[in-house]
Formats: C-alpha cells, sequence, structure tokens
C-alpha cells in the first residue's frame, strides 16, 4: 500500500484521468476526495471505490470559484483530519482558436479552470502542508504546455502556465518537506472533448499535422500510474519537474 492512511484530494474526479487518479490512490490505501462540477460522476466514482474496500466522499466543486476550492480543502480536513496529497486535474479545452481569434472570455475561463483553480489549491493546501513538514501536489498539466502545437492559444498558455507554476512551487518549498511535480500527457482517451466548443476550422487546420504523428492514444490509467508514482515515496526526489506520458508524441518536436 503506497499511500497507506495518507487523505488525497484529486479534482476533475468524476471521469477520465482524475476518476483513475482517485481510483488507484484508493486501491493503493489513501482516502480519497473526489471532487468535481459533476456531483453524480463524482459520487459513482466514490461508490466504486467503497465497493473495492476503499475510502472516500464526493464534493461538487467548481474550480473556476474561489470559495468552492476552499471549501473542498477544508472538507478533506473536516472528513478525515488532514490533508497529504492534492491533485490539480481539473481541466477544459478551448476551441482551438489562435491568439488572433481568441476572445476574452474564452482566454478567462480557461485560466480560471486550468491555472488559477491550480494556484487556489495549492494556496490553501500549502498551510496544512508546512504545519506537518511534508505534502504532495500533482498537477495535471499538458503536451500542450511543453511546446505550441497540440491545442489553441488559450489552451497551450494556460497549460505553459501550469509547468511554470509546478516548478516554482516545487523549488520554492522543497525544504519543507513538500514537493510538487506536474504530468504532462498526450493525447489521452477521456471525455475532455466534450468541452471542445466552436472548434476554430483555422486552428484546428494547423494541429492536423502534429496529430498524425502521435504515436497512439493513452488510456486514463496510464496517467493514473504516473500520479501514483509522484504521489508516493518512489518519488522522493523528484521534485519541481514534469514527467511527460505522451508514448513519444513531443519527442519528435
Amino acid at each position: 500500500m503506497k499511500l497507506q492512511d495518507n487523505v488525497a484530494v484529486v479534482t476533475g474526479a468524476a471521469s477520465g484521468m482524475g476518476a483513475a487518479i482517485a481510483k488507484v490512490y484508493a486501491s493503493e490505501g489513501a482516502k480519497v476526495v473526489v471532487a468535481d462540477l459533476n456531483l453524480d460522476g463524482a459520487e459513482a466514482v466514490v461508490k466504486e471505490i467503497v465497493d473495492a474496500g476503499g475510502v472516500a466522499t464526493a464534493v461538487k466543486v467548481n474550480v473556476a470559484e474561489l470559495n468552492d476550492v476552499n471549501q473542498m480543502i477544508d472538507h478533506a480536513v473536516n472528513e478525515y483530519g488532514t490533508l497529504d496529497i492534492l491533485v490539480n486535474n481539473a481541466g477544459i479545452m478551448d476551441g482551438f482558436e489562435p491568439v488572433g481569434d481568441i476572445s476574452d472570455e474564452r482566454w478567462d475561463l480557461l485560466f480560471d479552470v486550468n491555472t488559477k483553480s491550480v494556484m487556489r489549491a495549492t494556496r490553501k493546501a500549502l498551510p496544512l502542508f508546512l504545519e506537518k513538514g511534508k505534502g504532495v501536489i500533482v498537477n495535471v498539466a499538458s503536451s500542450g504546455g511543453l511546446n505550441g502545437a497540440h491545442a489553441g492559444a488559450a489552451y497551450t498558455a494556460s497549460k505553459h502556465a501550469v509547468v511554470g507554476l509546478t516548478k516554482n512551487t516545487g523549488y520554492m518549498y522543497a525544504e519543507k518537506g513538500i514537493r510538487c511535480n506536474a504530468i504532462a500527457p498526450g493525447g489521452v482517451a477521456t471525455n475532455i472533448a466534450a468541452t471542445l466548443k466552436n472548434i476554430n476550422e483555422f486552428g484546428a487546420s494547423r494541429l492536423q499535422a502534429p496529430r498524425e504523428v502521435m504515436p497512439r492514444v493513452g488510456q486514463a490509467e496510464e496517467i493514473a500510474q504516473v500520479a501514483l508514482f509522484l504521489a508516493s515515496d518512489d518519488s522522493s526526489f523528484v521534485n519541481g519537474t514534469v514527467v511527460t506520458a505522451d508514448s513519444g508524441w513531443s519527442a519528435a518536436f
């Protein structure tokens, strides 16, 4: 049991990578707060975990709302007495818009969900980690946070910001027993495509070439195994970095 008696919060955990991470954490002994805007989906994940002998609770969270993020961390403490692991997984896609076509509203929404929520949840968790003298943060970035050819301008910039925040946080708190790392998944079979709205034809056409050299689409469970590694003592010397999990896709660029 690599996470025995740890308490973990996983955002965007009603489906896809978040659900897979929540389940594998629970199977390794963690008590998991399954956080998502989709409460029914979160409760379904909790049922799976509990039926398998694990411990979990669901909480409805809009990560774009400050109060929701703060209450999510408070819920973990109220329910299980502490917090050991924070997984910032929740995210949405843009419509592949290049910068010339992006609206302020779309830009702000992408940054609120993909980036500001990571800062806010981390900021809320840090006092708990500092008091304990230990804590783990796992941010789900994207291969789109490492290059410019996997998504539109807003998503790309928001995930680049997550990578920068991860590196800065890892360095700043390295001597406090706190580790912060990110995962950069490539194409993974999840329902994030459902957040695609009003696809930009020009942007999509420019992104077609890199998609054609993607070795394969990954599974959520494969990303969950990386998240398990980063949350466990197996990665005790890994901090402030990004683990790319894309079957070699970004190695081509």
